[in-house]
């Protein structure tokens, strides 16, 4: 039975994956999300039977059926992330339920808020990735979704937007100081969406602090392998997404561990 469920969740986990490769296109080329999934290189249409997630990369061994050109690691290292993601998610959430309690109304919002904010990380991560660019379209909307979420389960609605604000402040003052060298301004949003999820101060003081210490271990390892300048420039964003992560899956425990070193 739990082998099953675990396999039945990875597989929705895939499916998302596999709409947000098509959605993170989309998005970037200004089209319509609706219509059928093609071939970036030679615009044909893709057979369902060529766009199982995982699978048709696998049996297609990375060519287009049409073209025959390379398909994008992108594809299948998203989908597999993302449905890793996704079990993770479903799981972490549901320790603290029994599979009969997987119904009530408390489990499915807390697993749909978090699933809403891996689903909007993803697409930050990917976009900012590749363009150096936050995509607003998705993080507006997340800011409005993660409050609304927040003054859901019980948080007081002006601490949640407190909590949001201070934290799109402290990206903003870095932005001014470094005059958009340090972080763009998609990064300040990006801030606000940070703070309206964890509304916690140790859980935003975590994310922040994984994010630099990740960035900065990430950009010394470039300098040194040649790979970036010291004036180059490296997208935030991504960071964030991994910092946003840990909190998200692991901060209870490094807190708890934190505390207990300033015990004894």
């Amino acid at each position: 039975m739990e082998l099953f469920l675990i396999f039945t969740i990875f597989v929705f986990g895939l499916i998302f994956g596999s709409f947000l490769n098509c959605l993170i296109w989309r998005l970037k080329n200004n089209e319509s999300l609706w219509g059928r999934s093609y071939c970036p290189k030679c615009r044909q249409q893709i057979s369902w039977y060529d766009n199982i997630p995982l699978l048709s990369f696998i049996l297609l061994k990375a060519r287009c059926r049409n073209c025959h050109k390379k398909i994008s690691w992108q594809y299948p290292l998203l989908e597999l992330g993302f449905a890793l993601l996704f079990t993770s998610l479903f799981f972490f959430i549901a320790q603290d339920f029994n599979l009969l309690e997987l119904l009530r109304a408390e489990f499915l919002i807390l697993f749909l808020r978090d699933f809403l904010f891996i689903f909007i990380l993803a697409i930050i991560f990917v976009y900012d990735y590749h363009w150096q660019e936050v995509p607003m379209i998705i993080v507006w909307p997340g800011i409005a979704l993660m409050i609304f979420f927040s003054w859901l389960i019980g948080f007081n609605l002006l601490t949640v937007l407190i909590a949001s604000a201070l934290t799109a402040t402290f990206f903003l003052i870095q932005y001014l100081l470094t005059r958009g060298r340090g972080l763009g301004e998609g990064d300040i949003w990006l801030g606000a969406l940070l703070g309206a999820r964890f509304v916690n101060i140790q859980e935003i003081f975590l994310t922040i602090f994984a994010t630099y210490i990740i960035g900065s271990l990430v950009a010394i390892f470039l300098l040194i392998k040649g790979k970036k300048k010291i004036k180059s420039k490296v997208p935030l964003g991504p960071f964030l997404v991994i910092g946003a992560l840990i909190s998200l899956f692991f901060a209870e425990d490094i807190i708890r561990w934190y505390f207990s070193l300033l015990i004894f």
